[in-house]
């Protein structure tokens, strides 16, 4: 099994005829079994886009067209971040299942408005500012590099997008492979947080283990710790191995993703590190031991 997507997810491309829509759609259809169905682009409703390897999409002008013609459950959002927050919304207003935004630097006030509407329909959102999501060898919607991911049982969870992919490189090599990995993004208002994909993974019985990347600022890494603290105590569990980035980060700094951010006193590597300790997920002293970590975890 797998959680948010699979070999039937039909996926339209929102932004798809820019040069990271196209670059990462050819690498979407290179990928075994990924259906991506159709563009969207409001200029060029009616014209089909052409990729390297003689790839073709037909482009229709809003997301309901697409959807309506295509049967698509899923949509991927390329779009530059003056417009991402619109595009969001449109996608919402098809009623898309699984909206899921790779775009960095979206206003947060157009997320703000975006979450607003969310809460109030029948979409679930990634991201934005994320790598997206894949399920070896079945659906890969996003940036995730499709060659280290191995069918297999662990669910990876992570905010950053670089330490994804090195908790799907290390088990990989350790012959775990993945059941699916989840890149929710680093920004502070977002879709799809840590515990909702966690409830996803605890659900799911081909998820035999679980691997949380964390970082600085917010605080839903704590939250997390909670939740699975809470699912635990009611029987529901399954070995997490976890890390925490930024640790050796100044207060007050923002590193990297705008929602790393230590404020307040609360969001520190620490207290984060402590909770998820608490909680009986092993963290990892280094990204470099994520895979070995889990590996400890599965022996007991």
């Amino acid at each position: 099994m797998s959680v948010l997507i699979d070999r039937n997810t039909k996926v339209i491309v929102q932004g798809l005829t820019g040069k990271t829509g196209t670059f990462h759609t050819e690498q979407a259809l290179a990928y075994h079994g990924t259906q991506m169905v159709a563009g969207v682009h409001p200029k060029k409703g009616g014209e089909s886009w052409q990729g390297k390897d003689g790839q073709s999409l037909p482009i229709f002008a809003t997301v309901g067209e697409a959807k309506e013609a295509t049967g698509a459950n899923a949509s991927v959002i390329y779009v530059p971040p003056a417009g991402a927050g619109a595009a969001i919304e449109e996608a919402i207003d098809a009623e898309i299942p699984f909206i899921v935004c790779i775009t960095e630097g979206v206003p947060v006030m157009d997320m703000v408005r975006v979450k607003a509407k969310l809460e109030k329909s029948k979409s679930r959102l990634l991201g934005p500012n994320c790598p997206g999501i894949l399920t070896p060898d079945e659906c890969k919607i996003g940036i995730m590099p499709g060659q280290i991911f191995k069918k297999g049982s662990v669910g990876v969870v992570s905010r950053s997008g670089t330490l994804t992919y090195e908790a799907v490189f290390q088990t990989s090599n350790a012959g775990l492979g993945q059941t699916t990995a989840v890149g929710i993004g680093g920004d502070p208002v977002k879709g799809t947080e840590f515990i909702d994909v966690l409830e996803l993974f605890l659900a799911d019985p081909a998820t035999e283990s679980i691997i949380m990347i964390g970082e600085i600022g917010g605080s839903a890494e704590e939250d997390a710790a909670q939740f699975l603290a809470d699912e635990r105590k009611k029987g529901r569990w399954k070995p997490t191995a976890g890390f925490i980035a930024g640790r050796t980060a100044p207060p007050g700094r923002t590193m990297g993703h705008a929602g790393a951010v230590i404020s307040g006193g609360k969001g520190g590597a620490e207290d984060k590190i402590a909770a998820m300790e608490g909680a009986g997920i092993k963290v990892s002293p280094s990204p470099a031991a994520l895979g070995k970590t889990l590996l400890e975890v599965l022996k007991g």
